[in-house]
């Protein structure tokens, strides 16, 4: 649960800030699954809001969509700020489950990326291909240059 906090402040996914009066924030969930290796035994526990892993030999990244509504979140359970624990988190992206997360994605991959389907989109240089995948509100990337699929998120995470 740590790892995925210090994701979310390092990929400036939300602001801790004041409530805003007459404001309800939307609550927040831990989602714990066990990853099992070759051999069926459980390697890793994962808390999810959202995910990061490596596959097949390529570099693949999941990221959290930018969003243009005001949506504010509470702490999640058991890791509210000692110092402000009545503040909530206002959201730069989206996160795992938000309704706005699939329009966020499409809207950001159609301005720089060549799309093959409604869900699939190719961005492709200097002979290397990144390919990204988005289901509902997933996205899920990777591709045959380290540099490229770096580049990407790059320019996911930060904006373009």
């Amino acid at each position: 649960m740590h790892e995925e906090l210090e994701n979310f402040e390092r990929n400036h996914v939300w602001d801790l800030v004041e409530p805003p009066p007459n404001y309800r924030p939307i609550g927040t969930k831990w989602v714990f699954k066990n990853k099992r290796g070759e051999d069926g035994m459980v390697v890793r526990n994962k808390a999810r809001l959202a995910s990061n892993c490596a596959a097949n030999g390529c570099q693949v990244c999941f990221l959290n969509g930018f969003i243009e509504e005001e949506v504010y979140v509470r702490q999640p359970p058991g890791f509210e700020s000692a110092g402000f624990p009545d503040r909530v988190y206002k959201l730069r992206k989206a996160l795992y489950g938000l309704k706005q997360a699939p329009r966020a994605w499409y809207a950001r991959l159609k301005s720089f990326c060549s799309n093959a389907d409604k869900t699939l989109f190719l961005l492709s240089r200097s002979g290397d291909t990144t390919i990204v995948r988005i289901y509902v509100d997933d996205i899920i990337f990777g591709g045959s240059s380290h540099a490229l699929v770096s580049s990407f998120a790059e320019r996911m995470s930060e904006g373009i």
